[in-house]
């Protein structure tokens, strides 16, 4: 894995390669949320683009792996790589805002995400309809990769999150009602404030 980073302009880039996947990732937390994604599993492709659109993160990713088995290692590999990108991306945190929250409807399904760029990678997640787990969405995409996403992000980029599904029926909608909730919370905790000075926190480190 080589990987390089710019603190400064708050950027990240991380190639990966395993025998079970292959993923390059760009990202720019200062940017207008513009995306060029093929991960090879489009119903994650469109997750991505939403996260990027709606947190207003610049992120190209290119992956493959071996979706002929499943499309989990190629999900879990990309979304290890995203958290990994994120931390770096952040820096020592300076100026942030720290903390997010939104509340997200798409038709039916609402879901609310909490972000906390705490340095400590904790998740809770609650919600999804019984069965959710076990839905096929898109052709490839099983509900319980939701989850596990969410999980991989937030342990790589050390935040916390705490994502709630309030209603929803649709498992299509309930999926990017999750996504964009996480999307529009982490946009606002990344945030640089300029009434904030140094790291926001009593401890002087994130």
């Amino acid at each position: 894995m080589t990987e390089a980073t710019s603190l400064a302009a708050r950027t990240a880039s991380i190639r990966r390669s395993t025998s079970e996947s292959s993923v390059e990732l760009e990202l720019n937390l200062d940017g207008s949320g513009r995306s060029h994604i093929d991960t090879t599993v489009p119903f994650f492709d469109h997750m991505l683009t939403a996260f990027a659109k709606h947190s207003l993160t610049d992120l190209t990713v290119r992956a493959s792996g071996d979706t002929d088995i499943d499309a989990h290692h190629t999900v879990e590999d990309i979304s290890i790589v995203l958290g990994q990108a994120i931390r770096q991306a952040l820096g020592d945190k300076s100026g942030i805002s720290r903390y997010g929250d939104a509340l997200v409807p798409l038709d039916e399904a609402l879901a609310q995400a909490v972000v906390d760029i705490s340095g400590r990678p904790y998740l809770v997640h609650t919600g999804e309809p019984v069965g959710f787990e076990h839905h096929l969405i898109g052709g490839h995409f099983t509900g319980s990769l939701v989850r596990h996403t969410f999980e991989a992000i937030s342990f790589q980029a050390a935040l916390t999150v705490h994502v709630r599904v309030i209603s929803g029926r649709d498992p299509h909608h309930i999926a990017e009602a999750e996504y964009k909730a996480f999307a529009r919370a982490f946009r606002q905790a990344k945030a640089l404030d300029p009434l904030v000075e140094g790291i926001p926190s009593t401890k002087g480190a994130l």
